[in-house]
């Protein structure tokens, strides 16, 4: 069975790709959950976030959003204090602010996943060349819904972050083509094929 290379260096690694990566994502709890943890990744790397994902989950209520949008000083201390957590002052900040950027845009779209897949207008893009492996680390896609998501006062939400968010969550289907996630995660989806060179 083959398998995008990126995710063979462990168990959690191979289990987050077949099960999760790539899968068209419309649960907010969920996106919020993918967005935070790499927003918690920045100058780190996946894998750690990976392992490390069950101490987030325990320290941000299960990333609920609306409990951690209402964060004080205490949390921030007990997040600090926690055993194997990032001890990242201004990521935990982050997040928290972060939570309360997240309710404002389910108030104006209904839905976080409404407004992140209104930039692809609901279905999942395949750039060629992509599933040969030849993926960026941003494009014109990501540099759109980043500088939106700046506006909109999200932090820690760069270019190369969202482009990472924008595969996690099936926006964009970068696996490769002999990967066999390729064809599954497009089951029932409507599917656009664009040009790389039009995306930036």
């Amino acid at each position: 069975m083959k398998r995008c290379a990126w995710c063979l260096c462990n168990e959690k690694m191979i289990k987050y790709h077949d099960e999760e990566w790539g899968i068209p994502l419309h649960d907010d709890r969920k996106q919020f959950e993918f967005l935070m943890m790499e927003a918690m990744q920045c100058g780190l790397n996946w894998n750690m976030m990976i392992q490390k994902r069950e101490i987030f989950r325990e320290c941000f209520d299960g990333f609920d959003f609306q409990k951690v949008a209402d964060y004080t000083e205490t949390d921030i201390r007990r997040i600090m204090e926690t055993e194997g957590m990032i001890r990242s002052r201004r990521k935990i900040e982050a997040v928290i602010h972060n939570a309360g950027c997240f309710l404002k845009v389910r108030e104006a779209f209904g839905t976080f996943s409404d407004y992140l897949w209104g930039f692809s207008k609901g279905k999942m893009i395949l750039y060629m060349g992509h599933q040969k492996g030849g993926i960026p680390a941003r494009n014109g896609l990501s540099d759109a819904v980043s500088r939106d998501l700046k506006k909109r006062g999200f932090k820690y939400l760069g270019s190369v972050t969202v482009y990472s968010h924008l595969q996690a969550c099936g926006i964009v289907n970068d696996h490769v083509d002999e990967c066999f996630r390729y064809q599954e995660v497009m089951a029932g989806s409507q599917t656009v094929r664009k040009r790389r060179d039009n995306e930036g």
